[in-house]
């Protein structure tokens, strides 16, 4: 069921959660969510040492809207101090709670022992944990995996140690780190972690629709509901959910002049955002991903990835869709 979610001392006017995705969930992406109804937006990860070392990149991905809240702030490391003292750091930026990486698959993150290398060494994760709760007062919450591969399946036991360190919620990929994004979620994990902590939990794998929220619901007992690719190219899927549980009834897919001028004003925010050269770039994906499904949209994606400026994909998308 939708409800509202409370983690630690922050109160989600609903439970249903963006995911935090690199590359996907930066600023104009999370203001879209929200405006359709996403209880809590999660930013895309930042690394601690990166903050450290006064990397550039990541001040845009620190950036926060005012009508994004509440959101989370996403940090990963494996240095327990240094991701303590970040926190510290940042904790006076305008986000709600701080979730910490451990689920990454990505190799290069991986093998620096930091997103879900953290699974093989739960007694550093629990460390990182409690300095980080000791560092700041703002909630921190964790992302895990159900293992990092079939031979070691411990998201019960990472699940207990969070809570042990004083996390206010754990969010589950029901995914091995082996699996990256493929197969099937197991969800069955999800109500293992669920029936051995007693803060709150977020199943995370799998969630395309509302049926799949039902499910994930009835089959784990989870208290959030975390939506990564059934968002992409698909903001819209939060009010699709909301309007299902509100009134029973099923939300169309928007039409394609809907879809055209939301994909149109996505570029602009990012073209704001990032600048033209890197927000051109960076919303041909976004558009690929909207445009899935429908009539010839493969040969629209490939001349999507032409465009080079804000008019000729304006051309392009009212050429096709109108």
């Amino acid at each position: 069921m939708i409800r509202s979610l409370q983690i630690g001392s922050v109160t989600l006017p609903n439970n249903l959660i963006l995911a935090p995705m690199a590359g996907v969930t930066d600023l104009p992406f999370r203001l879209l969510c929200k405006e359709q109804g996403a209880g809590l937006l999660c930013m895309e990860m930042v690394s601690a040492k990166a903050i450290l070392y006064k990397n550039r990149n990541t001040q845009t991905l620190l950036t926060i809207d005012p009508r994004e809240n509440p959101v989370s702030l996403q940090l990963f490391g494996s240095d327990p101090d240094i991701i303590a003292e970040i926190a510290h750091q940042i904790e006076d930026r305008p986000f709600d709670i701080l979730d910490l990486n451990m689920g990454c698959p990505v190799p290069k993150i991986v093998n620096n022992g930091e997103g879900s290398a953290l699974m093989k060494n739960p007694k550093l994760a629990g460390e990182i944990i409690e300095k980080t709760v000791k560092a700041i007062k703002k909630p921190v919450t964790v992302k895990i995996r159900k293992g990092f591969d079939d031979d070691h399946i411990n998201a019960v036991e990472m699940a207990k140690i969070a809570e042990a360190s004083g996390a206010a919620a754990v969010a589950v990929h029901g995914r091995t780190r082996e699996q990256f994004y493929s197969g099937k979620a197991d969800w069955d994990i999800i109500r293992q972690v669920k029936e051995a902590v007693k803060i709150p939990v977020i199943g995370n794998g799998d969630l395309l629709t509302a049926e799949d929220v039902i499910a994930m619901e009835e089959q784990t007992g989870c208290d959030g509901f975390m939506i990564a690719r059934g968002a992409q190219g698909n903001p819209w899927i939060f009010r699709q959910i909301l309007h299902y549980f509100e009134t029973g009834e099923h939300l169309q897919k928007p039409p394609a002049s809907e879809v055209a001028q939301m994909i149109l004003r996505h570029a602009r925010m990012m073209l704001e955002f990032k600048g033209e050269y890197i927000g051109i770039r960076e919303i041909r994906k976004h558009a690929a991903w909207y445009t899935a499904g429908y009539p010839h949209g493969a040969r629209l994606r490939v001349a999507i990835n032409q465009v080079e400026n804000y008019e000729q994909l304006e051309t392009l998308l009212m050429e096709y869709f109108v």
